[in-house]
């Protein structure tokens, strides 16, 4: 899986995925959280993939125990949520994001 940015001006959201490989659960923490951040922070965000497999050494700056977990960067202060991303409520709530109303 290579490196994947969404470049937006000044993003409110700097997001970091780490995954490793191009395994189900990866794709599927990708594309949970791109639908989330399309829908609640659309043009706020910017999401960085890492995979730990072809850059193990990445793991260690945001102390990564356990994959797929994304970390919030911005705003501060960092946080964490490990796992596939699928229960949109438990991401909002550890991005600390308020869901747009339908």
């Amino acid at each position: 899986m290579s490196t994947a940015i969404r470049s937006v001006k000044a993003p409110k959201f700097d997001l970091r995925l780490y995954v490793a490989g191009q395994t189900a659960k990866s794709r599927a923490a990708l594309a949970n959280l791109q639908q989330i951040c399309e829908t609640h922070l659309a043009g706020q965000y910017r999401i960085e993939v890492i995979d730990l497999m072809q850059t193990p050494q990445l793991a260690a700056g945001d102390q990564i125990l356990a994959v797929p977990t994304l970390v919030r960067r911005l705003p501060e202060p960092i946080k964490k949520i490990i796992g596939d991303l699928s229960d949109e409520e438990r991401v909002l709530v550890g991005l600390d994001v308020r869901p747009t109303k339908d």
